[in-house]
């Protein structure tokens, strides 16, 4: 039996860029429907760390949120962030957060996801802090002490290596990235349009009608 063609999707939940294309990828993966297996790998940005955020990256950052309002219109970020909540470099928690919420249903991947997004660009929120994380899951609806025991479980942690593993493995490595594996020995990068998923479907489509 043939395997169904996957759509990896790479990103990492504090990701500046990934919080732009949310709205195109939202109506991207509409749009596809069944005709391809969707799958998410987070693909952690930045690592554990207690250190304050250098000036230089809070300045690089700040230029980022700035440059996605201009090319994303709709897209609009809270800078009261970077007074108030005290900004590392640091985005593992979140992607941990995002594997954890998985165990208690797949639709809690997106939930989390938006959870983490709306607090760090709108409501001045840290997401590199697991206190803001644990209340994020319990404003999802999730219980908020079994969601910490899964947080801190090593093998949530060793999830993320892994699927930061596969993410470098398939040389994924600029967030948000889309790749199509029609077979094991075909896969196309779909080059990302922040503001128009038709461009991305319409290259989805040729491909698998070519490698059909």
């Amino acid at each position: 039996m043939k395997q169904k063609p996957i759509l990896y999707y790479t990103y990492d939940p504090m990701c500046s860029w990934t919080y732009g294309f949310e709205a195109t990828r939202r109506e991207l993966f509409e749009k596809l429907g069944d005709s391809v297996e969707i799958e998410f790998l987070v693909g952690g940005l930045a690592p554990d760390s207690d250190d304050p955020m250098p000036e230089e990256t809070r300045s690089f950052l700040q230029q980022t949120w700035h440059k996605i309002e201009q090319r994303v219109p709709g897209v609009h970020f809270n800078f009261d962030f970077w007074e108030k909540a005290k900004p590392r470099r640091s985005t593992y928690p979140a992607c941990r957060a995002v594997i954890a919420a998985r165990h208690f249903g797949p639709e809690y991947e997106g939930l989390m996801t938006a959870a983490i997004q709306r607090a760090y660009y709108q409501e001045a929120r840290n997401p590199s802090d697991d206190s803001t994380l644990i209340e994020l899951a319990a404003e999802t609806g999730l219980n908020a002490d079994e969601f910490a025991g899964v947080l801190s479980d090593p093998a949530t942690q060793q999830k993320l290596l892994e699927e930061i593993g596969k993410c470098r493995a398939m040389k994924q490595d600029s967030y948000p990235s889309l790749l199509l594996e029609v077979s094991e020995t075909s896969r196309w990068q779909i080059a990302i349009d922040y503001n128009n998923e038709e461009t991305m479907r319409e290259m989805i489509v040729s491909v698998l009608r070519n490698e059909g």
